[in-house]
């Protein structure tokens, strides 16, 4: 069972081309944003679906995956764990933010032409 702690695993659709940072020491990581759907009917038979938007975080080898193989729209499964973290921004103000740090991923589709 430890290893269902802190463990994520989700299907959705890239919202955008991942965006890839190369640090000094040659580390790598990659951030884009994951939109997963759920559809359900209300008593009156109405469709109503609801997406959510989740901050993923790739890092190193699999974050080279994604700088040439991942595309806004594209189909991918991810496995992680939610990490939260905070930040000053520019107004000095203190942000929060949760984030999806992926372990495994594996594209559900091939990347989109274009």
């Amino acid at each position: 069972m430890n290893s269902l702690r802190n463990s994520v695993q989700l299907i959705g659709r890239l919202g955008a081309n991942p965006e890839v940072k190369t640090f000094d020491n040659k580390s790598k990581v990659a951030k884009f944003s994951l939109a997963t759907s759920d559809v359900y009917f209300t008593q009156k038979g109405e469709k109503v679906e609801e997406t959510q938007w989740h901050n993923i975080v790739v890092w190193n080898g699999l974050a080279t995956v994604c700088e040439k193989y991942l595309s806004k729209g594209q189909e991918v499964a991810i496995e992680g764990k939610i990490m939260h973290r905070s930040y000053t921004d520019k107004e000095n103000k203190t942000r929060y933010i949760t984030e999806i740090v992926v372990n495994e991923l594996v594209m559900l589709e091939a990347r989109k032409a274009g």
